[in-house]
């Protein structure tokens, strides 16, 4: 892949900002940062210019939970006419205490994916990606399981409960926070993070040839803002137990160097999930290969809810993979 345009979301601070000051580093020739705000993003830009010396930065406007700002930066991206061949979708949100709906009807935890989708389906109807390019999108440890404070949902048990084992409506549901969803913060946050997994699996099969998407944890760094929004028990019992235990946190470079290793991987691993070793939170990572993460029914399913919420999809370029045939569900 060719070290000429990056572009990095939620790159004002923490791991995203981390992320674009090593891309600097490495000798990348621009690099596009979004922050919430222009002003914000002009800021972030100016300082990594001052501690990198490299007049590389370019800052654009991009808030996520407003499909008007993600058509905006696109317009902004078409009028510049330069395809990316790093697309690093690391924006997110600790879910809060309490649950928060977006003006578009979204879990606030759940919203910057719709946001993330929105932005690379424009990219690629725009061929504003180059033919090689790498997408690396933020998980999460959660998702894998097994993480102590964090559960996922059952979602075949869901959806069979209450949607007729409509796959589809369930993930939307959750997509949502709608009927039925019992709102807890860690749940909600290992949830948005499984169907981020998921996702990734689904666009994966719907890449034009050359072009390849990584799903990667970037482990523990509770040294950012992202954390801002937790609730008491993750803020003031986990993550001080975190801190505490070596090996368990890392610095937000040594995190978010994960997403640049993940961009040099190869096609033949696009669609999956990189995370630590079961049971650590750093150090090495690895293609994760538990069976959940790998449901060609749950994937598909997530893709069109998302599809649905957002009012964009993206028509496979290729065939699913036959290791992993969607099953039927009652989506139409």
């Amino acid at each position: 892949m060719e070290h000429s345009i990056a572009l990095v979301t939620g790159a004002t601070s923490g791991l995203g900002y981390a992320a674009a000051r090593t891309l600097a580093g490495e000798g990348w020739r621009e690099i596009i940062i979004t922050g919430r705000s222009l002003a914000r993003a002009k800021e972030a830009a100016a300082q990594l210019a001052a501690e990198t010396r490299r007049q590389v930065f370019t800052p654009l406007e991009l808030e996520l939970d407003t499909p008007a700002s993600v058509r905006s930066a696109l317009a902004e991206l078409v009028k510049q006419g330069r395809p990316v061949d790093f697309l690093l979708l690391n924006a997110g949100l600790v879910p809060t205490k309490k649950r928060v709906i977006t003006a578009a009807g979204v879990e606030a935890s759940q919203a910057p994916l719709i946001g993330h989708h929105q932005l690379t389906v424009g990219l690629l109807r725009a061929n504003l990606l180059s033919p090689n390019a790498r997408i690396v999108i933020a998980g999460a440890e959660p998702a894998r399981g097994g993480v102590p404070m964090f559960k996922y949902t059952d979602v075949d048990a869901f959806a069979a409960k209450y949607h007729q084992g409509d796959l589809t409506a369930a993930m939307e549901a959750l997509l949502r926070n709608g009927p039925n969803v019992k709102y807890v913060p860690n749940n909600a946050y290992a949830d948005a993070k499984l169907i981020i997994a998921w996702w990734t699996a689904a666009l994966a099969r719907r890449l034009p040839s050359g072009m390849a998407v990584y799903a990667v944890s970037p482990g523990g760094a509770t040294d950012t803002k992202v954390v801002r929004n937790a609730g008491p028990l993750l803020k003031y019992l986990f993550i001080p137990i975190v801190n505490l235990i070596p090996g368990l946190n890392q610095t937000p470079e040594t995190a978010a160097r994960r997403y640049l290793q993940a961009s040099e991987f190869g096609t033949d691993v696009s669609g999956q999930f990189f995370a630590s070793a079961q049971g650590k939170f750093s150090g090495p990572i690895e293609a994760q290969h538990h069976l959940h993460l790998h449901d060609g029914a749950n994937q598909e399913a997530v893709w069109q809810a998302v599809a649905n919420v957002s009012g964009v999809n993206f028509s496979p370029v290729r065939p699913a993979s036959p290791s992993s045939p969607p099953k039927q569900n009652g989506s139409s």
